[in-house]
């Protein structure tokens, strides 16, 4: 079935006022936090495939994102970038659509409009964008959580989230306009961005997926492997045994923690309550099982 730019599975499954949880690539997804969110839920709920860009040559440069080839002998695959789409239901509670954006390169008004166009046929009541970006924080605290919200569910769940707001003015996405004209047509839409040490650049950034992970879980019901905390665990001592090397960034350290601890007392001081260190040691020193189930 042909929705915009879209191509979906005819017919489109009825869901029950879905929450679609999207990420943006590259935009905002510094060490593919949201991109190992999204295929964690992928995985864990067993979602199926809704669709995709019917000629994402139409919005993607292919000399920007280079497609995947698979050579034996002859070419046996080529997978061509694209923006996708899954959903899974879940019993007495809102389904779910996984929605893997890319941001375009070209005909991005007719790629904002055709993603708009899925989100009001599937009846979306709430649209999640998840994301990370680098910040002045140290990775032994908590991630600090960015985000906002438009219409008065979302605000909710950003209250709830305890997320810090975002005052920004500056070069931007087009794709932005997502969220926009979601909440236009009457969709509560949130966004939540995890701020990441600039000094930590790697593939999988475990620490920043479980941080999201923790949102998702408290607000929407999104499961947490236990194994997902042992990974971020791992991943936050390796970081501070390799820093031990460099006392000059361990100088800057201490001063990241310094600033940390203030912006954290200033937010406590306007009611913005972010996980805290003593919730974060009964999250991730204690866990015997995971959170919640698929």
């Amino acid at each position: 079935m042909r929705i915009g730019g879209f191509e979906l599975i005819d017919p489109v499954p009825e869901l029950n006022a879905p929450y679609v949880l999207a990420t943006l690539r590259p935009w905002i997804d510094v060490n593919n936090v949201g991109s190992l969110v999204l295929k964690e839920m992928i995985d864990q709920f067993g979602a199926f495939e809704l669709g995709q860009l019917a000629r994402p040559g139409r919005f993607y440069d292919f000399t920007r994102y280079r497609p995947t080839i698979d050579i034996e002998g002859a070419i046996n695959d080529l997978t061509v970038p694209n923006t996708t789409v899954h959903y899974a239901r879940r019993q007495g509670q809102n389904d779910l659509v996984f929605l893997d954006l890319l941001e375009p390169h070209t005909n991005a008004d007719v790629y904002v409009d055709s993603v708009v166009k899925v989100l009001t046929t599937l009846r979306t009541s709430k649209y999640v964008l998840l994301g990370s970006m680098y910040d002045v924080v140290p990775h032994t605290r908590p991630l600090l959580v960015s985000g906002y919200g438009m219409g008065e569910k979302a605000l909710q769940d950003v209250r709830m989230a305890g997320a810090m707001p975002i005052t920004y003015r500056g070069p931007s996405t087009f794709a932005n306009l997502i969220t926009k004209k979601a909440a236009e047509s009457g969709i509560d839409a949130v966004v939540f961005i995890v701020s990441l040490p600039q000094y930590v650049v790697m593939e999988e950034d475990h620490l920043g997926k479980v941080r999201l992970m923790e949102v998702l879980n408290m607000l929407y019901n999104i499961p947490i492997d236990k194994e997902e905390f042992e990974k971020a665990l791992r991943q936050r001592e390796v970081i501070t045994e390799r820093l031990k090397a460099s006392p000059e960034v361990a100088d800057v350290l201490s001063q990241l923690e310094n600033t940390y601890d203030m912006r954290v007392k200033a937010m406590e001081k306007e009611g913005i309550l972010q996980l805290g260190s003593d919730m974060e040691e009964i999250f991730w020193k204690t866990m015997e099982k995971n959170i919640g189930k698929a």
